[in-house]
């Protein structure tokens, strides 16, 4: 698996620009009026992995194959969106089926590029984003509320049941507050994940800065992470005229020299899949042979045979035990051959679970 991420903001904050320069297409129209993005945009990029290219140097592997991350670029959304305002409606829907949202916040001044409260104030941004989120879900989950108590009525336990963490859930929205500081009971996790909640899901504050500013920030950026911190997100710096500019270059060491020059270690698209990752509680693991090396997303705690589904469902069912190297020790008795001879290839059961960057080869028998 990989993840897909929402890509959201007001109007002219960067949003379609960000979206260009990290999927490398001009699928969405960057323009300086709102609503130049009309329908919802999806672009897939590679998930980048130093350790990919060096497993498959070692293998000897023809090709390489990494791990795919999805973004959606939706529509600047306004005040008022959730009653309809600008094109709310239809792009409050689109941002119900990912699995993370990414607010880009303007945090620098230009008075060539128009905004649309005004001024420029990251934080009353995102509090006008998030308020329209939460005022969203007030409405949906009423509606779900009244569709299942009349169900509940007949006195099934379980509706019961789910209508008294719907109610719960509620009350916390109506206080102002996201759904995602909802304690969640074990056995609810799948009714809360049914709701379709968009303030359920976890948030990434992407500020959109100035090249200048891009590698140590600025004090808007600096009043972002304080909220971040607060509210327990996570939050990147990233400029994204940098990141266009990035995308437009052809070879890797093209982009090394470029950001090199602006005082940078890295794209922020590499920030943006840390945080991601971080985000969503997810990791990586490899395999390689002489065909591909490639790289398998998975859930952070996910077990050997939950992992091996991730390549085939047929991995998971027939699941006999899985053969697994180190990243370190692959690299450092340079292959499996060497790790064996070495002691460090483990034979590993139903109950292990995957490390990230391990390298894995499944044994199974459908």
């Amino acid at each position: 698996m990989g993840f897909n991420c929402g890509i959201v903001g007001l109007p002219n904050v960067g949003k379609s620009t960000t979206f260009n320069a990290l999927t490398a297409t001009a699928a969405a129209q960057a323009a300086n009026f709102p609503f130049c993005t009309i329908e919802p945009n999806v672009g897939r990029v590679a998930v980048p992995d130093d350790r990919l290219y060096k497993l498959a140097e070692i293998g000897g592997s023809q090709s390489i194959v990494p791990t795919q991350l999805e973004f959606v670029d939706i529509a600047g959304l306004v005040k008022g969106a959730s009653k309809g305002e600008g094109l709310g409606n239809k792009f409050l829907s689109n941002i119900r089926q990912v699995d993370a949202i990414i607010h880009v916040l303007r945090c620098f001044e230009d008075e060539n590029i128009t905004h649309v409260e005004g001024s420029v104030d990251p934080i009353r941004d995102a509090e006008i984003i998030e308020t329209e989120l939460m005022l969203a879900d007030l409405e949906s989950i009423e509606r779900q509320i009244d569709n299942l108590t009349k169900k509940a009525k007949s006195g099934d336990k379980a509706l019961k049941s789910q209508l008294d963490f719907m109610q719960k859930v509620h009350a916390v929205l109506a206080e102002g507050k996201p759904a995602r500081t909802v304690d969640v009971p074990e056995d609810m996790e799948k009714t809360m994940k049914e709701l379709f909640l968009m303030t359920s899901k976890p948030m990434l504050y992407v500020c959109n800065v100035l090249e200048d500013d891009a590698e140590k920030g600025n004090a808007m950026t600096e009043k972002v992470a304080a909220m971040a911190k607060e509210k327990n997100y996570e939050y990147v710096v990233i400029c994204a005229e940098i990141e266009s500019q990035i995308a437009q270059l052809g070879s890797e060491e093209e982009k090394k020299e470029f950001l090199e020059t602006l005082g940078l270690t890295e794209p922020g698209l590499n920030k943006i899949i840390r945080a991601g990752y971080k985000l969503l509680g997810l990791e990586t693991y490899f395999t390689v042979g002489p065909k591909e090396a490639r790289a398998w997303t998975i859930p952070v705690g996910a077990k050997a045979p939950q992992a091996a589904g991730v390549i085939h469902t047929d991995f998971e069912r027939g699941f006999i035990r899985a053969e697994v190297i180190a990243f370190a020790d692959y690299v450092t008795c340079k292959g499996e051959q060497g790790a064996k001879d070495g002691g460090k290839l483990r034979s590993e059961g139903k109950e292990y679970i995957v490390n990230d960057g391990d390298v894995i080869l499944f044994r199974f028998n459908v």
